[in-house]
């Protein structure tokens, strides 16, 4: 059993509170954007990170995180990279992957919109933590948490923040 927490678009600065709220986890997923690779530093300090580079991160992201991530957690198979769209709204290139890879989660930023929406179409939950950051078009800070346990996924925990 692993709790994970996933953010993204942090845009090179992250709330206090939300360290504070990923500090109780297992593991920290970040779905690009992180703005510089102080932020993978910081987050790494505090937690084993998984991380992909988003459309803003510099060389200094992109040499040390990929564009996409297909990895197994627990029993859940998981595709994560930072432009992905929601259920018939997906990227074509997040779609290609998710119709390879069959993921049971996908995560995915860019839209700076928390979204946790479940695809009967893939069978598979999507989340999309929003943006973690004070910097953006995104009226609150929002990031999520939940428990993987075995090929479960459960208790989902957010922190939604006013700018």
């Amino acid at each position: 059993m692993k709790q994970i927490g996933i953010l993204s678009d942090t845009h090179g600065f992250i709330h206090p509170r939300v360290i504070e709220f990923l500090s109780g986890s297992d593991e920290i997923w970040h779905a690009g954007d992180m703005g510089n690779i102080g932020i993978a530093d910081q987050l790494s300090r505090l937690k084993p990170l998984r991380a992909v580079y988003g459309n803003i991160d510099g060389q200094d992201v992109r040499t040390e995180y990929p564009e996409r991530l297909v990895f197994m957690a627990e029993e859940v198979k998981v595709v994560m990279t930072h432009i992905g769209g929601y259920p018939g709204r997906y990227d074509p290139r997040a779609r290609t992957l998710i119709g390879i890879e069959k993921p049971l989660l996908f995560v995915c930023g860019h839209s700076h919109i928390l979204k946790v929406m479940y695809d009967k179409k893939y069978s598979m939950l999507v989340i999309n933590p929003g943006a973690a950051s004070k910097y953006g078009i995104h009226k609150s800070i929002t990031a999520v948490r939940l428990v993987i346990d075995g090929k479960n996924m459960r208790d989902l925990e957010l922190i939604d923040l006013p700018r």
